[in-house]
C-alpha cells in the first residue's frame, strides 16, 4: 500500500484524505519514512532553504491563542517591547546577512500592524534592504488587508507569513479572538497581489493525528509551498503548559504525511525543534524536512547557524550555492 501511494504521488497524482488516513495507520513506519524521503528527493532535489526572524515587537498581544507566550491574557516570563528602532533592526539583520541565510522576516506581536506603525515597519525593510541585495524579505505582521500588504510589497517584502496553526476543526478550541477564516482571507489576498505565502502550524497542541492530516490538506488547497512545522514547546503560564509532548514517531509520521500530501513544498522545521534528539532531527531531514528557521525563535532559544549548516550539508543538502544564485 505504501509503495502504491508513493508511486501515485511520484507520477503526479494526489492523495485523497482516505488514502492519507490509511498511511497514518501503517505499522511499517520505516517503509513510510523511506517512501517520503524518495518523494522529497524526486520533487525537491537537494536544495535547502534557510530563513531567520527578527522579533520586531514582543508581547502584550490582545489575542488569546492558548499556545502563545506573547498573549496579554497570560502571565509569562518574556521580554515585552514596542517596535524596534532602525539601528537595532540593522544590527540584527546584519548578523543574518553575514551568515548567508536565504530569507529574513520581521515578526510582530498583536492582531495586526497598521497605520503609522506599518509605515515604520516598511521603513525598516527599506533600510535593511539598502545594505543587502541577496537576502529575500518576509513579514509576519498579522491579519493585513490588500492595501496594507501592497505597502509591504512595495517596500521589498516578497513573502508573507500567516500560520493556520492547526486544523480548521480544532482552531476554535485554541483561539476565540479571531478565526482561521480571517487568516485564510489574508493568505488569499497576499497571493492575489503577487506575494509568496508561508503558512503552516504547530503540532502537539492536543489535536488528533487525523487533524494534522486535515491541516496538511488545507494548506495544499491554499497552494502553499513554504510550510513551517512547529512542535509545541509548552510555555509556563499559557493554557497549554501541561500538554504532553509528542513522541518522535508521531513527529516523524506527521512530517512523512505532510510530504505525501504536499510533495513539492518546502517543509520547514521551525519552533520547538530544540526538543528533538540528533537522531530524530537527522531522520526528519532525510524523510521530508528540506528547510528550516535558523537562529533564535520568537520567545525560545533557537539554534547555532554554523552547526545547522553542517548538519544540513551532512544530510546531503546544498545551501550556500542556492543563496548565491538567488
Amino acid at each position: 500500500m505504501i509503495k502504491k501511494l508513493k508511486d501515485k504521488v511520484l507520477s503526479g497524482g494526489h492523495l485523497s484524505e482516505r488514502e492519507a488516513f490509511s498511511l497514518l495507520k501503517t505499522t511499517d513506519k520505516e517503509a513510510l519514512y523511506k517512501a517520503s524521503g524518495e518523494i522529497t528527493k524526486h520533487f525537491c532535489k537537494n536544495k535547502f532553504d534557510m530563513c531567520s526572524i527578527i522579533n520586531a515587537r514582543s508581547g502584550k498581544c490582545p489575542e488569546d491563542c492558548k499556545w502563545c507566550a506573547q498573549s496579554g491574557h497570560y502571565k509569562t516570563q518574556i521580554n515585552t517591547y514596542s517596535l524596534i528602532d532602525r539601528e537595532e533592526c540593522k544590527k540584527q539583520a546584519s548578523q543574518v546577512f553575514q551568515q548567508k541565510i536565504h530569507h529574513l522576516g520581521l515578526v510582530t506581536s498583536g492582531r495586526k500592524v497598521q497605520g503609522e506603525l506599518l509605515t515604520r515597519v516598511c521603513d525598516l525593510y527599506k533600510h535593511i534592504s539598502s545594505i543587502n541585495t541577496n537576502t529575500r524579505f518576509c513579514a509576519s505582521l498579522g491579519l493585513l488587508d490588500k492595501q496594507e500588504l501592497s505597502l509591504l510589497l512595495a517596500a521589498g517584502v516578497k513573502r508573507y507569513h500567516c500560520n493556520l496553526e492547526t486544523a480548521p476543526s480544532y482552531f476554535p478550541a485554541l483561539c476565540s479572538t479571531h478565526t482561521q477564516e480571517e487568516k485564510i482571507k489574508t493568505i488569499r489576498t497576499a497571493q492575489e497581489i503577487g506575494m509568496e505565502v508561508c503558512s503552516g502550524g504547530i503540532i502537539g497542541m492536543g489535536e488528533t493525528a487525523e487533524q494534522r492530516i486535515e491541516l496538511a490538506f488545507t494548506l495544499k488547497q491554499l497552494n502553499i509551498h513554504s510550510i513551517p512545522i512547529n512542535i509545541l514547546q509548552p510555555i509556563p503560564g499559557t493554557p497549554l503548559e501541561q500538554t504532553a509532548p509528542l513522541s518522535p514517531d508521531e513527529i516523524l509520521t506527521t512530517i512523512a504525511l505532510f510530504r505525501f500530501i504536499n510533495p513539492d513544498a518546502y517543509l520547514r522545521l521551525a519552533g520547538g525543534r530544540a526538543q528533538l534528539s540528533q537522531d530524530t532531527l537527522k531522520k526528519a531531514l532525510m524523510i521530508g524536512i528540506n528547510s528550516s528557521i535558523v537562529g533564535d525563535m520568537l520567545t525560545t532559544v533557537g539554534s547555532k547557524v554554523a552547526e545547522d549548516k553542517k548538519l544540513f550539508t551532512n544530510c546531503g543538502y546544498s545551501i550556500d550555492n542556492e543563496y548565491e544564485n538567488e
